[in-house]
This record gives structure tokens, C-alpha cells and sequence, in this order.
């Protein structure tokens, strides 16, 4: 099977570029490359230049698709490594003999690294170069990425996937930054809509492409499939991307990016533990640092002089809206891709490499409908479309609810995935534009890396939620069939052997192979307890989507009223 629609895509960037000379002349025809106070400048010759010292993109050359090109590049490396991992999970959990928090915190890492990180690397890249930013994210993320895929134990691991996450909130944020710097009005959002739909597309091939490695190779291979991604996504960097582009002179308020790093790695993390009855100290830790940073940062950015995050900005109807919408809906996808990927596994017994194929709905679907998407906006606004997208996610974790049980067809499978990626395919593009639609120019690293914050902290918290309810729900009901057995076989069960079972899917499949005599019962038992743990978190899905759904529906902007805001927003930040 080809890999999905890529041809497609590339022939998508070329009709909407129109070729790359075309591009330049048809954005400089309709206005849509910023003023000479804006992202690219404009040049006191008659012929057009490209040159890096202005962060000018020029005729001559055309580079308009290949700049783009390399943008989606470069977010493809993170969008990569923050979804190969999932389809290895078990693998790993068996490799390891590891919990499911542990599971978990795999799964979630990087998500943790980037959405901690991304505020405060987004606004470093915002004063000191975003060229620069994206160099070094790209560059780390090689290290980071072979440090995964050779670690030793899986403390190790989680550490790799933390620092590879770090990598990307240097790189990732500045992707969007760059496109909202380049181009405005309608070719700024054609390019937000291809940067969308084909870094979700390329996150939900992520299990496709390890499912295929690990049918050969160990649950290593996973994390070292971006490598060449990253080596050419680096050159193509160095050589197309401009130096500088509308850079702020204002300080960085390095203060606030480490208490927002704290107060958002603490979160995520307090989260995953919550489930662990011997961490309450831990977690009451957490909790404290959370809160403290939380306060602190608050009170820092109403008083610094240039903060980290503008309050006032980001408290905008169409921006605060849209960053809480995009977390609930991208944080969705993870999550469905998370749970999903050991359903499959674990309950269906899939393969590898059928449980990778079975996103390819969801893939194949946020390619198609991103570009309609951008047209929706347009027409009807971002608040119509929002909810359209809702609906469609709404509708798949239905169908994950009700239908998902043990032998099911594919048909099911493939139907809630593709619901999922219609919905944030057309989620996405609103989500993300009504954010750099609603900053100043020289608030383009916050916007982006609120989207960011949209993607990876929606993912963080709704996979580790999604994870805590499965841990819960899976514990819980294979204690009670442990206890339901007769006395004298649970006398003859250990209390290593009980916590093993308990401990996670894959440590009750390890248990079943050192007795073989007890597998079938042992494997049924803990078929039947996943089903529960992750029903649970289905539920979860449902509920949180109903909730951004009433956000969207009576708070954000109908179409006329949110171009008037975005109208008035400009006039304020001249």
C-alpha cells in the first residue's frame, strides 16, 4: 500500500501555491504579503531579492513553496516522534515488564517536553532568531531521538522522549511563527490549513510507519525513523529559510518561561501519578508546584514590561476560545490514537503493522478535509466551523463507546477513526488561525506556541487522563475477578503475581507465558478488565468534548461579530 496521499499532498501544495513564481506575484496582487512594518518588508528596488538578512522572500527565485515546504518539513519531525511511539506500547511494556503509568508517561513524554517548553522557546525564537530556534530544535532532536531508540531501561526512555520534546518546542512553534510572518490574509490561511492537515495526517501515520518497522526490528526502530526527516528538513533550514523575520526587540522574560515550564511539566505529571497509591507525597508535591508556578507566573506576567504571555491578548474572545477549543479537540486525537493503538493490540489482537493501518482513515480524512476547512472559515467563520468539527469527533467516540468491544469487524474501527480525523481536520484550521489572527505581528511566537500548546498540552492531559481511568478501570476490575475466584485458588495466587496482573496489560500477557496452564483465563481476565479501563476513557472523550462544544456554541464569535473583532484587534495593536 502507498503511503497515504502523499503524491496528493504535494500535488495540494502545488495548486494552492499556483507554482512558486505565481505564488509571489499572486500574493503581492491580492496584498497578501505583509507590509514593510510587518513580516517581510518590501524592497526599494523594482527587481525583487532574496535575502536573508531582511527575512525578504523574493521573485527571483521563488521560493514561496519551497519555504512552505520546509516548514511542513520540519514539523513533520515532531509531528513523527510524537505519535511513533504509541503503536510500540505494548512492546515496550513487555519489554520492560513496565506499569501502565510508566506506559503512560512513555506515551505522554515528548508531549511534556514540548508543551512545557513551547511558551518560553517561542518567545526566545520571537527576540533571538527563529531561523536560529529551528536549527537547534532540529539538531537536538537527532540526539534525543537515538538516545530512545538504544535506551537501556524505560526510566531512560521517558527521559529521551522529555528532551525530544524539549527539541521540538524549540523547533515546532516557530514553523507556524514563520508562516504567520511570511504571509497574511487568504494565502496565510491556505498555508496554516496545509501545515494543519498535514502534520495531524503525518502524526496519525506515525503508528502506520512503526507498525511496519516493528515487524522486523525491535521497539527501538520507532524512534529512529525521523532521523533522515531531520537531517534533510535541517539542510533545507539552512538554505531556504531567512535569517530574520520582523524579530522583536523586546527582552525575554526568561522568569516567566521557567515558572511556565514548571507549572506545566508539574500538571502533566501530577496527572500520571495521581493513580498511584504510593505517591501521595509525590503527588501533593506536584500539586503545590503546580499551583505556586501557576500563581507566580500570573502575577510575573502582569508586571513585567515585556511578558511571555500577553495577558491581555490571549484573554481575547477569538484567541482564548480558540486555544481552549484546540486543546479539547486535538487532545482528543491523541488520545482516541493512544487508547486506541492497545485496544487493537491487546483486545483485537491486531499486529503491529494492522494496528499502524487501521489510522488510516483518520489520516487520509484530515488530508481531504483540511483544505474545505479553510474554505468553511472563509464562508461561514471559524465559530460554525469549530463546531462542525466537534461534531464529527463527537460521533466517533460514540461509535469508540458503543461498538468497540472484543471481535469486532474493522469496519467499526475504521469508521470511529475516520469520524475523529473529519472532525479535527476540520477543527484544525479555525483553531489555529483565529490564534494568529488575533496577536500582533511581533506576538506571532505567542500564538503559535499557544497552538502548539493547543496540540501537545491537549495531548498531555487528555492522554494522561485517558491513562488514569484505564489504569483505574483495569485495576479495579481484575481485582474483582481475582476476587471472585474461589479461596483456594486466590490462595494460591502471590501477591507478586496479583500486582504483576494488576500492574498493566502487557505484564498480565507476561504472567500468562510463565503460566501456561492459566493463560487462556489469565488473557480473558484482562481483556475484559482493558475493556472496562478503557471504556472509561471514552466516556472521558465524550464528556470533554461536550464541554468545548457548549464553549464554542455560546461564547465564541459568529462570523460577522468575530470579523469585527479581528478588524478591531488590528486597529489596536498599529
Amino acid at each position: 500500500m502507498r503511503m497515504i496521499g502523499f503524491r496528493d499532498v504535494m500535488l495540494t501544495l502545488m495548486n494552492f501555491a499556483g507554482g512558486e513564481k505565481d505564488l509571489v506575484i499572486s500574493l503581492k496582487e491580492n496584498n497578501d504579503f505583509h507590509s514593510s512594518e510587518s513580516a517581510v518588508g518590501t524592497s526599494k528596488n523594482t527587481k525583487s531579492t532574496t535575502s536573508e538578512e531582511d527575512g525578504r522572500i523574493g521573485e527571483s527565485k521563488g521560493p514561496g513553496m519551497i519555504v512552505l515546504a520546509t516548514l511542513i518539513l520540519a514539523a513533520a519531525v515532531a509531528n513523527l516522534n510524537l505519535s511513533v511511539a504509541n503503536v510500540a506500547l505494548p512492546s515496550i511494556g513487555l519489554a520492560f515488564d513496565a506499569s501502565q503509568v510508566q506506559i503512560n508517561l512513555v506515551a505522554i513524554g515528548y508531549s511534556l517536553g514540548l508543551a512545557a517548553s513551547v511558551l518560553w522557546f517561542g518567545a526566545v525564537g520571537d527576540r533571538h532568531g527563529r531561523k536560529m530556534m529551528l536549527i537547534i530544535g532540529t539538531l537536538l532532536a537527532i540526539p534525543a531521538s537515538v538516545l530512545a531508540g538504544f535506551a537501556p531501561t524505560v526510566e531512560i526512555l521517558i527521559g529521551a522522549r522529555i528532551i525530544g520534546g524539549l527539541a521540538a518546542g524549540m523547533a515546532y512553534p516557530t514553523t507556524l511563527a514563520l508562516i504567520a510572518a511570511l504571509w497574511s490574509g487568504h494565502a496565510k490561511t491556505k498555508s496554516i490549513a496545509l501545515w494543519s492537515g498535514i502534520g495531524a495526517a503525518t502524526a496519525a501515520l506515525g503508528p502506520v510507519i512503526a507498525g511496519y518497522l516493528l515487524l522486523s526490528h525491535d521497539w527501538g526502530s520507532v524512534f529512529l525513523v525521523t532521523l533522515p526527516l531531520a537531517v534533510i528538513g535541517l539542510i533545507m533550514i539552512i538554505k531556504f529559510i531567512p535569517a530574520h523575520i520582523n524579530e522583536t526587540k523586546d527582552r525575554v522574560d526568561n522568569l516567566g518561561g521557567i515558572l511556565s515550564l514548571l507549572m506545566l511539566g508539574a500538571l502533566i505529571l501530577a496527572i500520571n501519578i495521581a493513580p498511584l497509591a504510593n505517591q501521595t507525597n509525590l503527588l501533593l508535591v506536584l500539586t503545590v508546584i503546580t499551583v505556586a508556578a501557576g500563581l507566580l507566573f500570573i502575577i510575573r506576567q502582569r508586571r513585567a514590561k515585556s511578558p511571555l504571555y500577553d495577558l491581555k491578548v490571549a484573554t481575547r474572545r477569538t484567541f482564548l476560545i480558540a486555544a481552549v477549543a484546540g486543546i479539547i479537540v486535538f487532545g482528543s486525537l491523541m488520545g482516541a490514537m493512544y487508547i486506541g493503538q492497545q485496544f487493537l493490540q491487546n483486545v483485537l489482537v491486531y499486529s503491529t503493522l494492522d494496528s499502524g493501518l487501521a489510522i488510516i482513515p483518520a489520516a487520509v480524512l484530515l488530508v481531504i478535509v483540511a483544505p474545505f476547512s479553510a474554505m468553511l472559515v472563509r464562508s461561514h467563520g471559524s465559530r460554525f466551523t469549530l463546531l462542525v468539527g466537534y461534531l464529527f469527533c463527537l460521533l466517533g467516540f460514540l461509535t469508540m463507546f458503543f461498538l468497540w468491544h472484543e471481535g469486532i469487524p474493522y469496519w467499526k474501527v475504521g469508521l470511529a477513526y475516520g469520524l475523529v480525523g473529519i472532525g479535527v481536520g476540520f477543527a484544525g484550521t479555525p483553531a489555529s488561525n483565529s490564534l494568529t489572527g488575533s496577536v500582533p505581528v511581533k506576538r506571532e511566537g505567542m500564538a503559535s506556541g499557544t497552538a502548539d500548546l493547543q496540540r501537545d498540552l491537549g495531548g498531555a492531559i487528555m492522554t494522561s487522563i485517558f491513562g488514569v481511568l484505564l489504569t483505574a478501570g483495569y485495576a479495579r476490575a481484575f481485582s474483582a475477578q481475582i476476587a471472585g475466584v474461589p479461596s483456594n485458588v486466590q490462595q494460591q495466587i502471590s501477591s507478586n503475581v496479583t500486582a504483576e496482573l494488576l500492574k498493566s496489560f502487557s505484564s498480565a500477557a507476561e504472567v500468562a507465558k510463565q503460566h501456561p496452564q492459566y493463560s487462556t483465563q489469565i488473557i480473558t481476565a484482562a481483556k475484559s478488565s482493558f475493556l472496562t479501563g478503557d471504556h472509561l476513557a471514552y466516556l472521558a472523550g465524550i464528556i470533554a468534548i461536550l464541554i468545548g462544544t457548549a464553549i464554542v456554541f455560546f461564547m465564541y464569535p459568529k462570523k460577522e461579530e468575530e470579523m469585527n473583532l479581528l478588524a478591531e484587534y488590528h486597529d489596536q495593536d498599529k
